[in-house]
């Protein structure tokens, strides 16, 4: 029977990303899957557009023990939400990210030859080792999402006079537009055209 493993209970962090690999042991080559749903501990991915805190995360992983650490592989799917760069409207999605993170033993050679943000740490919730994906996930979705999205391909964006979206706009829509440079001579004919047409028919009497 297969052991799936368990997300560790922490009194500082209760991250459902924080896994207890107990039961993995350092033997190399041991392994054990984690296929899980959890909630999103934090809003992860770019500005427009993210998986929001408390959104579904599907877990297909596999922790296998090496003799430097713990390799984390598979997938992490979840839904995504945001907004077209073009049109501002809602949009929504689903991203789907392969992970490969190496987290290292304390005393290993790895953990003493590289800095703390270069390769990820096994960490300890009491006497029990874990693996906190929370980060390398973050790191992965921010990478696979689009900085600026888009509803269509097509999308045509809003009006750059009005601000209405085009795919709302009735066919044809536009504004007239004078050059800057004429702008103050139609201002002054505007005004000064009703005294010249009173002055024509003066003449005319």
């Amino acid at each position: 029977m297969a052991t799936h493993a368990r997300p560790a209970s922490r009194g500082r962090s209760r991250s459902p990303l924080v896994i207890d690999i107990a039961k993995l042991g350092r033997r190399p080559g041991s392994m054990m899957p984690l296929d899980s749903v959890v909630e999103s501990p934090s809003r992860m991915g770019v500005e427009m557009v993210a998986v929001e805190a408390g959104a579904p995360l599907e877990l297909h992983l596999r922790l296998e023990s090496v003799s430097e650490g713990v390799l984390v592989t598979g997938t992490v799917k979840a839904p995504t939400s945001g907004e077209c760069a073009r049109c501002l409207r809602p949009i929504t999605g689903e991203v789907d990210i392969d992970l490969t993170e190496l987290f290292a033993y304390p005393h290993s050679t790895t953990d003493e030859t590289t800095e703390e943000d270069e390769v990820a740490r096994v960490g300890h919730d009491g006497a029990a080792e874990t693996v906190d994906l929370e980060q390398p996930i973050i790191d992965a979705v921010g990478l696979a999402l689009p900085f600026s999205p888009v509803c269509g391909p097509d999308c045509a964006g809003l009006c750059p006079q009005c601000g209405t979206a085009m795919a709302d706009a009735e066919p044809g829509h536009g504004h007239d537009r004078i050059d800057p440079r004429w702008a103050k001579l139609t201002e002054f004919r505007e005004q000064t055209g009703p005294e010249l047409r009173e002055r024509s028919t003066g003449d005319d009497s």
